[in-house]
């Protein structure tokens, strides 16, 4: 098919052509040449120069969005996408580039897939993700790093204070975030068991109301699973396999007994609150490695980071964003925004919540980034959508925005 010259030319072949040749490929091709007519050469010809859009001074040219558990059930997605509405994520998910195929990863992975993802982004494990489902991510060295531990040597694991609860034949861990075990509830915990750790040898440090890191050196090739992968299923799938796998159930049991008689529960119980009945042990690293992980990563800035990714990302970098102009205000070439708000949805399979809250997030976020797309205040955007064990890789341009034959969808969510 010949090349057209102007407008009027494009339309006069739309006319041209006949009915049967019109519903074919034709129609396509001929809409495809005029999309690229009225992009790349009206805006030069005076046109439309009253209506035309400029790029101003910008702050981040790129930013990647991750959404744990943008992806929900794969039995539920088109019913929920159905009734979702959100249109500027269905503008989003419709006219973007499938930067990288669909994945589907290992549902027993002892990690979730968004867990990985941040684990790779910033140098936490290897970027080919050989062998890191095996295991959880090494978020020890860091951690300790950003408490002001720099100096600390040895093997470490994280520790977090847990409630295990019996369901009809097998023990269940809760979700950690929802325990709302304060600092001052936490110290007398971590005093109470500290006697057990150090009547075995081992070294147990506080750091917050939700984490506390244990030494153990000889057990430096023990798997564990992350608190979230294992959260809502059977424990005994989860549980640490390897050198040392016996001495902790030992210490986690004894912990148990310890923390059964402590009057703490039982005030907690009275409040409506679950009692802490347990504690969950994940990723072990050596303390050394701090020295080896990159002082910038791949961000010169990251919004909203919350739980243990705060402690990969150097405090220059981490930044607290209520609104999308505090992110378009940013400099720096590439930017990460966590939005975390359908984790807790999703690891307790709420998805009425989880619908009203990817509703929500479409007026308060998705909706101001894709006008300010529009308006080339940022470059591009990438939408890294995870599930129990699926990750999406979306990218969205402004030129990807504008191509008008493709209507609006969430069906990405479905897939």
């Amino acid at each position: 098919m010949r090349q057209f010259a102007t407008l009027s030319g494009i339309f006069h072949c739309c006319r041209s052509l006949p009915d049967r040749q019109l519903r074919s490929q034709k129609r396509d091709l001929v809409l495809q040449y005029a999309f690229i007519y009225l992009s790349l050469v009206l805006p030069h010809s005076g046109f439309w120069n009253e209506r035309r859009v400029f790029a101003y001074n910008r702050g981040m040219n790129h930013l990647d969005i991750l959404i744990p558990f943008g992806l929900p059930q794969a039995e539920l997605a088109r019913d929920l996408t159905r009734q979702c509405k959100a249109p500027a994520l269905a503008m989003l998910l419709a006219r973007s580039k499938n930067t990288h195929p669909l994945q589907n990863l290992d549902p027993f992975s002892r990690a979730l897939p968004h867990e990985h993802w941040i684990s790779r982004q910033f140098g936490l494990t290897a970027t080919d993700g050989k062998d890191e489902r095996s295991n959880s991510p090494p978020a020890s060295a860091a951690i300790l790093q950003a408490h002001g531990r720099q100096t600390m040597e040895g093997h470490w694991f994280v520790l977090q204070p847990a409630h295990i609860h019996v369901a009809r034949d097998h023990l269940v861990l809760t979700d950690i975030g929802q325990l709302e075990l304060d600092d001052a509830h936490s110290r007398r915990l971590f005093q109470s068991a500290l006697p057990l750790f150090e009547e075995i040898g081992r070294t147990l440090i506080y750091i917050d109301a939700a984490t506390w890191m244990m030494r153990a050196d000889d057990w430096a090739g023990l798997r564990t699973s992350s608190p979230q992968a294992a959260s809502g299923r059977n424990v005994d799938i989860w549980m640490p396999e390897g050198p040392g796998e016996l001495a902790w159930r030992k210490l986690q049991n004894e912990v148990q007994m310890q923390w059964f008689s402590e009057s703490l529960n039982e005030e907690r119980e009275m409040r409506g609150r679950k009692p802490v009945n347990s504690l969950w042990i994940w990723g072990g690293g050596n303390a050394a490695n701090t020295s080896a992980m990159p002082a910038t990563a791949t961000y010169q800035a990251a919004f909203n980071l919350s739980g243990w990714p705060q402690a990969l990302a150097p405090a220059a970098v981490r930044q607290s964003a209520s609104a999308p102009d505090n992110i378009l205000a940013a400099t720096g070439e590439r930017g990460l925004l966590m939005l975390d708000d359908l984790l807790e949805a999703g690891l307790a399979n709420e998805w009425g919540v989880w619908l009203q809250r990817v509703e929500a997030l479409d007026a308060a976020w998705f909706a101001p980034l894709l006008q300010a797309l529009r308006e080339k205040r940022l470059d591009s955007l990438s939408l890294v959508l995870t599930g129990q064990d699926k990750l999406l890789h979306l990218t969205a341009t402004a030129s990807s925005l504008r191509r008008f034959w493709v209507k609006p969808s969430l069906n990405r969510l479905a897939a």
